[in-house]
């Protein structure tokens, strides 16, 4: 998975990102509004946004995540302890607050449930297996490997394993909000399907991807 941080104090946006870096996530950091801004549709599984930074600050952002990406959950992060700010979070459509200071735990904990977290792997079948701790895929102990597309895919279904990926959404996610082609999608989905048990893949005609029902989570 992948998250935006946007946080102005440089200690504390290192902290959080090497805490979240040793759950496993991927963590791209932004210390200026209109920075992050310009980056907000690579393809993110979680924003964390903190209210007071430079140039476009957090609420106002989180106007512009639920404008173009409504169902992406939003951490809002501040000092700022008026009731005022926090009810108007919660109406921008933040999903959580969290107020500063606070124990890391607490935004792990938080970022967890925001994100839907279900377990370490994604099971296939009996031996293959694909792990969100190192981003490997494994047949028994040995690793298959997989291109940084591949393993976006995968961690596409991370929140919800049995969605369907439209082309829209792996447009997003897999390349990262960079245009590319329905063959350029379905020529990297070809190449996945070898390396996975047969059928793991479902086409739905017309719209996208998903994972077969018997693909769990453990």
């Amino acid at each position: 998975m992948k998250i935006l941080l946007l946080e102005d104090n440089e200690r504390l946006s290192n902290v959080m990102k090497y805490a979240l870096l040793d759950e496993g996530y991927r963590v791209d950091c932004f210390s200026d509004g209109d920075d992050a801004l310009e980056f907000i549709g690579n393809g993110y599984s979680c924003f964390i946004l903190d209210i007071n930074v430079p140039n476009t600050d957090g609420i106002s952002i989180l106007e512009y995540v639920r404008l173009n990406h409504a169902k992406t959950p939003v951490l809002i992060i501040s000092s700022n302890h008026e009731l005022d700010k926090v009810k108007e979070s919660y109406e921008k459509g933040c999903d959580d607050y969290l107020k500063k200071p606070f124990y890391i735990i607490e935004l792990l904990q938080k970022v967890k449930k925001l994100c839907g977290d279900k377990g370490e792997y994604l099971i296939f079948d009996e031996s293959y297996r694909y792990s969100f701790i190192d981003h490997r895929l494994y047949k028994d102990e040995e690793e298959i490997e997989l291109t940084k597309k591949e393993i976006l895919f995968l961690e596409f279904f991370s929140r919800n394993i049995h969605f369907v990926a439209t082309y829209e959404n792996i447009e997003e996610y897999v390349w990262e909000g960079e245009y590319t082609t329905l063959a350029n999608i379905r020529s990297m989905i070809k190449r996945l399907r070898k390396k996975l048990p047969k059928d793991s893949i479902t086409i739905i005609k017309g719209i996208g991807y998903s994972l077969n029902k018997n693909v769990k989570f453990l």
